[in-house]
């Protein structure tokens, strides 16, 4: 007998295990075909049953191959807990269940990190769950009506300048402007993240690019969306609805040589630029797109050939926040005949508010907004450590740019966007509430998005596997066949039905603190049941 290989990964080593039931199986093969990771196979069983073949009762024991549906022990293979065996399966004879005996091994290193998150686990005590809004009073401060009132729910994005900044002149009775000024956009609060072509299959990217385009077209809400880096379709850079649309430039520069060659062709300017110097998510990693999902059309739009694309973590050449103004947002504004605003992203750290000041001193008042990306953010292409152990939580350096701005009287000048877990725990409208009020000028979300189009993954570690180019729903593969599983139209429908209800429900949050615009600031409208988050904040404490 051959000696027991002890440090051998068998199935009950693994996070999920396949519960089988062969009696129900019909060995139609759904499963098998329909499993992205391989993580099972058809395997051949001897069974012991005892038979009859005679006229009359003559039982007879037998041995007899049964074909079988049997789990890989493979961590390459290993079964995400995607469930789409359990989708597909005509007689629910198969199922993937979260195998509580899970020794989490790291027997193997050869495929990297053998668990990847979803978001942060650790991190899972939010602070925005800990503030409530509480300043609601029917007597001395009345409420506006949610139903009937008008609200303004618009943020700026573009450098906004003081009244004392202005280059008007009064001449023979009228206003005359001596300069231009920095380019100005009224959006909607809620923009849609950085996800490339490439991170998100061309169905996903698509599907949130219609959710775009009509939640501005026949909805009447200017949300913006960020292509993320890598570039955009030639048809859609020459093409009216490019106003919807962010422009990115990140580290790696993929995709600007196409935006570029498309400047002369272009019938509109673009919604922005957003030059992206790090993520709250992986701070420190950059960004990485595997090979297996650079497929032709990413190669075409990229303008690379099938290999795996690295971008930096930060911008090569970019010493100082000075010189990062200088080189890219100048130039940037430039290309654009300073008709766009151009903005930065950055993840939130203990120098947030620095990078902030030097921004507000910009002597060209070019900079058009101030993205800040938090830890709890993040998707399943994410190392699990990157995610527990890396990054800053963003509410707090979000409050900390907005009183250092008010404290120089220079509030309001750039806009703040907070992003990294907003609507992590079910209600986005809330949290974007609640960060506005904090000195947010807005909020941008990614997973949320993905989910609505179907992402099955979760932060307990299901599925979970975007960075492989084996999504099981479509939206993070390049694969064609696993692809046409997305509904483009149906993907688009449950984004906008999603906006419209954060819309409503951001006017029912509006409404009973009496603010018909943006509450940016109004932090006594808010309250904290923790002493520790009340006194950091600078909001009142309840029990």
């Amino acid at each position: 007998m051959e000696a027991i290989k002890v440090q051998d990964i068998a199935v009950n080593d693994l996070p999920w295990r396949i519960e089988y039931d062969a009696s129900r199986c019909t060995r139609c093969g759904s499963c098998v075909a329909g499993c992205t990771f391989h993580a099972i196979e058809f395997g051949v069983r001897r069974q012991s049953m005892t038979v009859s073949k005679e006229n009359t009762p003559m039982p007879e024991h037998t041995q007899v191959a049964v074909t079988v549906v049997k789990q890989s022990s493979d961590l390459k293979n290993a079964c995400r807990g995607c469930g789409m065996c359990e989708r597909v399966c005509p007689n629910d004879a198969i199922r993937p269940v979260r195998n509580p005996d899970s020794r989490k091994t790291l027997l193997s290193r050869d495929n990297g990190p053998i668990k990847r998150g979803g978001r942060t686990n650790l991190n899972a005590q939010r602070t925005l769950d800990k503030i409530i809004v509480g300043r609601i009073s029917q007597m001395t401060d009345p409420s506006l009506d949610a139903a009937r009132h008008t609200f303004d729910i618009r943020a700026p994005f573009g450098r906004v300048l003081s009244a004392k900044e202005l280059p008007f002149t009064l001449s023979g009775g009228q206003l005359k402007m001596k300069k231009r000024v920095p380019p100005v956009k009224w959006i909607y609060p809620l923009i849609f993240s950085d996800m490339s072509i490439g991170a998100l299959s061309t169905r996903a990217w698509e599907a949130i690019a219609l959710a775009t385009a009509y939640l501005n077209e026949k909805c009447g809400l200017p949300v913006m969306m960020s292509s993320g880096e890598g570039g955009m379709p030639v048809k859609l850079l020459e093409s009216k609805y490019l106003k919807y649309f962010i422009i990115q430039i990140a580290s790696g520069h993929f995709g600007w040589n196409r935006i570029i060659k498309a400047m002369p062709h272009m019938v509109t300017d673009p919604g922005g630029v957003l030059i992206k110097i790090g993520q709250g998510a992986k701070p420190g990693d950059g960004g990485l797109l595997p090979a297996e999902k650079v497929a032709e059309h990413v190669q075409a739009i990229r303008g690379v050939p099938k290999a795996t694309l690295s971008s930096p973590p930060n911008h090569q050449g970019l010493y100082s926040i000075e010189e990062s103004v200088q080189k890219m947002h100048l130039s940037l504004n430039a290309a654009f005949g300073f008709r766009v605003p151009v903005a930065i992203k950055c993840a939130a750290s203990s120098t947030s508010v620095a990078v902030y000041n030097n921004l507000l001193r910009d002597p060209y008042k070019i900079c058009g907004g101030f993205f800040l990306d938090g830890i709890q953010g993040g998707t399943g292409a994410a190392n699990e450590v990157s995610l527990d152990h890396t990054g800053h939580p963003v509410v707090s350096k979000i409050r900390d740019c907005y009183l250092a701005a008010v404290k120089q009287g220079l509030q309001g000048q750039i806009p703040l966007f907070g992003g990294g877990g907003i609507g992590m725990t079910g209600n986005a409208a809330a949290d974007a509430f609640k960060m506005i009020c904090l000195g947010a000028n807005g909020v941008f979300v990614g997973k949320i998005l993905i989910q609505l189009l179907g992402c099955v993954g979760n932060e307990n570690g299901r599925c979970n596997a975007c960075n492989t180019g084996k999504c099981p729903t479509g939206i993070c593969t390049q694969d064609p066949r696993l692809v046409k599983r997305l509904d483009v139209d149906r993907g688009a429908q449950k984004i906008v039905d999603y906006v419209l209800t954060f819309d409503q429900e951001m006017r029912k949050l509006m409404a009973p603190i009496g603010n018909s615009s943006l509450p940016v600031g109004r932090s006594d409208a808010l309250v904290s049941t923790d002493k520790a988050i009340a006194d950091k904040l600078g909001i009142q404490y309840v029990c």
